[in-house]
């Protein structure tokens, strides 16, 4: 082997993994990837990003493409696209610092997972949600038309009335999907733990106490809470907190 051709071989890895880790991993990665169509992510996809999760460490695309049995185009895919997905990020190739030659693309798991929790439900909001709402705002427009057309159609009156009544619900559930993306990270895991904290009794009594209220009494709540100071919060709830278990004595 001449110099020339022993600096074309790229560095071992500063960890190298066990043989026992990596199947672990690589059988973790098939299972996300069986997983990922379930999420609209393509499973190529889901398979680079549980494999970059599971190891930790920054990997160039070859090391990818060889632990994961892709040829050069679908690694190159892949990658690109749980970049894009903000799954993953390129970052300068570790093992090539203080060598000759361009520095060298590696690429890392985003190591935040509400980070990428959060981008992967933004991701599907403008890949999915917004163009259901288109068509289903398209289709009633043409359910609208025709009914100016014929008037007495009772099914074309039944389609408006399905339509009219399904695109509140997608567009309350696009809403919702948005507003867990607007979250930060630590708000969202902030959040999603206090829920984990809360028994499913007390949710489900909650659900049904607030079911019994009028819509304007909750919404006012809600809204006066909102505009509340961090500092003017904690004391109206500590004072809510006191009345209310006064008030179930």
């Amino acid at each position: 082997m001449t110099a020339a051709t022993a600096l074309r071989v790229p560095p071992a890895p500063e960890r190298p993994a066990s043989p026992i880790a990596e199947e672990i991993r690589l059988r973790l990665a098939d299972a996300w990837g069986d997983m990922g169509a379930a999420w609209g992510v393509a499973p190529a996809i889901a398979r680079v990003h549980a494999y970059l999760m599971s190891r930790q460490e920054p990997l160039t695309e070859r090391e990818v493409r060889e632990a994961l049995g892709l040829s050069h185009r679908a690694a190159s895919l892949a990658l690109a696209e749980a970049e894009a997905w903000g799954l993953v990020e390129k970052v300068a190739e570790p093992r090539r610092v203080g060598r000759r030659g361009p520095a060298g693309t590696a690429y890392q798991a985003i190591g935040d997972h509400w980070r990428w929790f959060g981008r992967v439900v933004a991701e599907r909001k403008v890949r999915e949600g917004d163009p259901i709402i288109e068509v289903l705002e398209r289709t009633l427009a043409d359910t609208n038309a025709a009914l100016e057309g014929a008037p007495g159609d009772r099914d074309l009156m039944r389609m408006r009335e399905w339509l009219a009544t399904f695109l509140v619900f997608v567009r309350l559930f696009d809403r919702a999907v948005g507003l867990v993306s607007r979250l930060e990270p630590t708000e969202l895991e902030r959040a999603l733990r206090l829920l984990g904290e809360v028994p499913d009794d007390t949710i489900l009594r909650l659900v049904k106490l607030l079911d019994g209220l009028p819509d304007q009494d909750v919404l006012g709540l809600v809204e006066a809470l909102s505009r509340l100071s961090p500092t003017s919060a904690r004391r109206a709830t500590t004072l809510m907190s006191g009345v209310v278990s006064r008030l179930v004595r």
